[in-house]
């Protein structure tokens, strides 16, 4: 199996795997809130984790471990008790969704056919939040965010950043309010994320009970799985320089591989580690059946099996037509350039069977 769907889900790097065992073993297990021995044992290993992943985040802030993006981001909207909100019109469900219950009047911020927020778009007046994205999980677009958060701030709104595409890739915003990321975006175990959130900026915790999590999140920390992500977050600060020269290799190949099929988004204001192109014809459904030793998207894994085209793509103007006839390859870390060529192989190889154009 080759696998190309690194905006799903990044393979879990040996490292993260490695700093998880012990805290999954019989001398590491115990609960990291407990003031015995082994739980500060435990609770220094999750603050060893905190410092990690804080390290991939701006200065002047603290991180909050959640159990991923969507939470961090519930926390963010919903603790922060904003009433008018405005957010890109191609974010991840988890803050359209989340926006729309805080706010159902909810303004979108449009983009152009690029995927781009334009940096002077003007924020609604009265607005008190607004989420923009870094980079875009379908079509990999790089947002002008620390623009639009200058604009928020001028329009007296907070500032939300969804970072789990570009979080060990790119710098994150240094003048957001809060990011939210997840770790196993950056080749961390799943269930587990982080919100970032300034100094100074109190929120309201969505789950009570205990207050574990520095009052923001009640319930046991898993000493495991934030060791995972700390040792995740520290591979992401010491390789980043090669990974992204791979990515772009990758990239320059990918593109002459598919130098005949139409690209979805702005080539160069984007994660080159994204291909999203369409193919005027395609039935993305049986070229994926046809494919089976491929793993990619036919759009957003997030909303796979909905049968709607992708708000991302009809944001850009395409019509449902050519939005159904789009598909995703996402590579990194562990993709190889031989692994691109095979691909491309066989998925050609479906298209001509197909006979699209």
């Amino acid at each position: 199996m080759i696998y190309l769907d690194y905006q799903a889900t990044t393979p879990l790097a040996p490292e993260a795997r490695e700093a998880m065992l012990r805290w999954l073993g019989e001398d590491g297990f115990a609960n990291p809130h407990s003031p015995h021995r082994p739980g500060r044992a435990a609770a220094a290993a999750v603050e060893v984790a905190r410092e990690q992943v804080t390290a991939l985040l701006p200065a002047g802030g603290r991180v909050v471990f959640t159990s991923g993006a969507t939470e961090a981001l519930n926390l963010a909207i919903l603790g922060s008790g904003a009433k008018r909100l405005a957010v890109s019109a191609i974010e991840h469900a988890a803050v359209l969704d989340t926006a729309r219950f805080a706010d159902p009047d909810c303004a979108v911020l449009p983009v152009d056919a690029a995927g781009l927020v334009a940096a002077g778009t003007p924020v609604p007046h009265g607005t008190q939040l607004v989420a923009v994205m870094q980079v875009n999980n379908e079509i990999g677009t790089i947002q002008p965010v620390e623009a639009l958060a200058d604009a928020a701030h001028a329009a007296g709104a907070l500032f939300l950043c969804d970072a789990v595409q570009a979080a060990g890739k790119l710098a994150p915003p240094a003048n957001a309010d809060m990011i939210a990321i997840s770790a196993h975006k950056l080749h961390g175990p799943k269930g587990i994320g982080a919100l970032w959130v300034r100094d100074g900026l109190a929120l309201a915790p969505l789950i009570h009970g205990g207050g574990q999590e520095q009052g923001l999140r009640s319930g046991t920390l898993s000493p495991a799985l934030c060791a995972g992500f700390g040792g995740a977050a520290a591979l992401c600060t010491s390789l980043r320089a090669t990974d992204a020269q791979h990515v772009e290799s990758l990239w320059t190949k990918a593109r002459a591989l598919f130098a005949d099929w139409t690209l979805n988004g702005d080539s160069d204001a984007r994660w080159h580690g994204n291909l999203n192109i369409r193919r005027e014809g395609l039935d993305v459904a049986r070229l994926m059946s046809d494919c089976r030793t491929l793993a990619f998207s036919a759009g957003s894994a997030c909303a796979s099996g909905s049968g709607r085209p992708s708000h991302v793509l009809r944001a850009l103007g395409l019509s449902d037509r050519d939005a159904k006839s789009a598909i995703r390859l996402g590579f990194g870390r562990t993709t190889r350039a031989e692994d691109l060529e095979l691909a491309a192989a066989a998925i050609h190889a479906a298209v001509e069977a197909q006979g699209a154009i």
